[in-house]
């Protein structure tokens, strides 16, 4: 069980970090550049780059506190971390074997698991090469 959460969190690293919507946006700096005002007045204990900000800034949504633009960055972000922890779980249940068998002395980070199936990728399952390819990261 602990060797599967690694694998998932080191999955959802590499999504997070490889994924090219992602890696072209730094989530938590554009919402802290776009609700600036609102997170100094209603969520001024929390880190600016922290993305925990966005709970907070959701139920600020709820009574109608937020500028337009807040709210809809909120919403974008939102939908972006959503979808990559829907494409990292996608990615763990095909390619946790795969990590196992040929990448289990890879240390995760830095895109290192994902050059591991890339380099193996004859012996990678046809599942996980099709997450891969659906995933963007093939």
């Amino acid at each position: 069980m602990r060797r599967s959460t690694i694998f998932l969190l080191a999955l959802g690293g590499v999504l997070i970090f490889l994924n090219p919507v992602m890696a072209e946006r730094n989530l938590a700096g554009t919402l802290a550049n776009a609700c600036k005002a609102e997170i100094e007045e209603y969520c001024n204990d929390i880190k600016p780059n922290d993305l925990e900000v966005i709970g907070c800034l959701k139920a600020q949504t709820d009574d109608g506190k937020l500028s337009s633009r807040c709210k809809f960055i909120v919403n974008d972000v939102s939908l972006q971390v959503a979808r990559a922890l829907v494409v990292s779980s996608y990615l763990v249940n095909e390619c946790s074997p795969d990590l196992e068998k040929h990448c289990a002395g890879v240390k995760a980070g830095d895109g290192r698991l994902l050059e591991c199936l890339q380099i193996n990728d004859a012996g990678v399952s046809k599942g996980c090469r099709q997450a891969l390819r659906d995933a963007g990261l093939k």
